[in-house]
């Protein structure tokens, strides 16, 4: 809202840019939410973290002081903060792919591992928070979880055995995903019953099979 109020008129966002002035070599104006492009919501709190400051300074003029209301207190501020942190995998891998120029499949479970991990840590942390705000983070977190994991199972076997062997395949990989998903489940990698075993079994047979 408070990005439409500043950006609605030239005169507006030419105040804005002048409270910057002398305080920083690019001024820059708020950006809003783009529902279609899920990063859009992170670099719009990203910028308003950078600009809060001049925010600030812009909401004091006594001609906005309907505004004032919407001036980000400090706990808000923190609350932001925390959103970001629980996005940042998903920034860094969208980024890091998409400015790949070569074969990035054998990346796939890497990636989704992380995202795994990251947010299994992030609801571990505000599983027993009765803060509303964290209560409220700790349930979109899970739902985004429920999200990645209906993404995760729709992969057939056909897929699944070439994310497996291209994994394999990596020389900086290896078993090594294999293992960590049967140590964090306390098996031992070793057993016939385990991930690394399993997935090193289909991939030889894959590959004698071809």
């Amino acid at each position: 809202m408070l990005a439409v109020l500043i950006t609605l008129t030239p005169g507006r966002r030419n105040e804005f840019i002048d409270c910057q002035k002398a305080k920083v070599c690019i001024a820059v104006l708020p950006i809003m939410d783009v529902k279609r492009r899920w990063n859009s919501t992170l670099e719009l709190l990203k910028r308003a973290i950078r600009l809060r400051e001049f925010t600030r300074e812009w909401l004091q003029n006594p001609k906005y002081a309907e505004c004032w209301p919407l001036f980000t207190t400090q706990n808000e501020w923190t609350i932001v903060k925390y959103v970001m942190e629980v996005l940042r995998p998903f920034r860094y891998w969208t980024l890091w792919i998409s400015k790949r120029h070569t074969v990035t499949l054998h990346h796939v479970i890497t990636v989704y591992n992380d995202m795994f991990d990251h947010m299994d840590g992030v609801m571990r942390a505000l599983a027993k928070k009765k803060t509303p705000w964290k209560e409220d983070l700790f349930f979109a977190v899970k739902l985004a979880r429920q999200k990645l994991s209906k993404y995760y199972a729709e992969v057939t076997p056909t897929t699944g055995m070439l994310l497996i062997s291209v994994h394999i395949l990596d020389p900086c990989r290896k078993l090594q995903s294999f293992r960590k998903w049967d140590k964090g489940m306390d098996i031992n990698p070793e057993d016939e019953t385990s991930s690394t075993t399993k997935s090193q079994e289909a991939f030889l047979k894959y590959v004698e099979n071809e």
